[in-house]
């Protein structure tokens, strides 16, 4: 149930009420605030599981980089895609210089 809560807030962008919205019409009745509470525990994780299971890489990609506000400190975030529009990485770094472009 965890994993279904958490991944369709990744996947789909929805919001901690529209994922238990969907749950309740499944059966399942969860509060919002604990989806956050899983998201925010096991989301990392999950990303990572996934990113190991899905190394395939279609031969044309694109980068795209942007300055965002995260818990009030401007950083950085890359993010990768493939020519079909699926994200293949992201990486939020506060900084922009050689390293993180090359780690990317």
């Amino acid at each position: 149930m965890i994993l279904v809560a958490v991944g369709y807030y990744c996947r789909f962008s929805l919001s901690y009420r529209d994922v238990s919205e969907l749950l309740r019409e499944r059966g399942i009745s969860v509060h919002p605030t604990t989806i956050m509470r899983w998201v925010h525990e096991y989301g990392n994780l999950i990303y990572q599981i996934w990113k190991k299971k899905n190394k395939t890489a279609h031969p044309v990609w694109h980068l795209d980089e942007t300055y965002i506000k995260v818990k009030g400190e401007w950083c950085y975030l890359y993010r990768a895609i493939d020519k079909d529009g699926h994200t293949l990485d992201i990486r939020l770094r506060k900084t922009r210089d050689h390293q993180a472009a090359y780690m990317f």
